[in-house]
């Protein structure tokens, strides 16, 4: 087989993969739309913690966890979730939500895309000063 056909049906059939994962719905962002479903999958991500404390975003794309071994966030990554324990974060206000760094070297910075009423809670519980 030639070369160009090989590499024409290779390009072909990833590109069929990637449609067909698509219009399936395999392509959706996880949502975190409820409290429960914050608590379950942070205890997927962190299972020794005791979750007292769940904050979840308007948007259900992240969730402010506050567990017996300190805060941390849950946020959407693609299908799936991810989590982050943290001791300190530095918080920046942006027009459409905030900044996190917490100083992880796999998570270095998060992008949260909250409305106006939202980033004040966010802030004051990052902060220390919950309402």
């Amino acid at each position: 087989m030639p070369l160009g056909l090989l590499v024409l049906l290779v390009a072909v059939g990833i590109a069929g993969i990637a449609v067909l994962l698509h219009l399936t719905g395999h392509s959706r962002a996880f949502e975190i739309d409820s409290e429960a479903t914050a608590r379950r999958e942070w205890h997927r991500h962190c299972p020794e913690d005791e979750v007292r404390a769940v904050l979840v975003a308007a948007n259900h794309r992240a969730a402010l966890i506050e567990g017996a071994q300190g805060r941390g966030l849950l946020w959407s990554f693609g299908a799936d979730t991810t989590a982050q324990q943290f001791d300190r974060v530095e918080v920046t206000d942006r027009p459409d939500g905030l900044i996190l760094r917490l100083g992880s070297f796999t998570a270095p910075a998060v992008r949260l895309h909250l409305s106006p009423e939202e980033r004040a809670q966010w802030r004051a519980r990052l902060t220390g000063a919950t309402p």
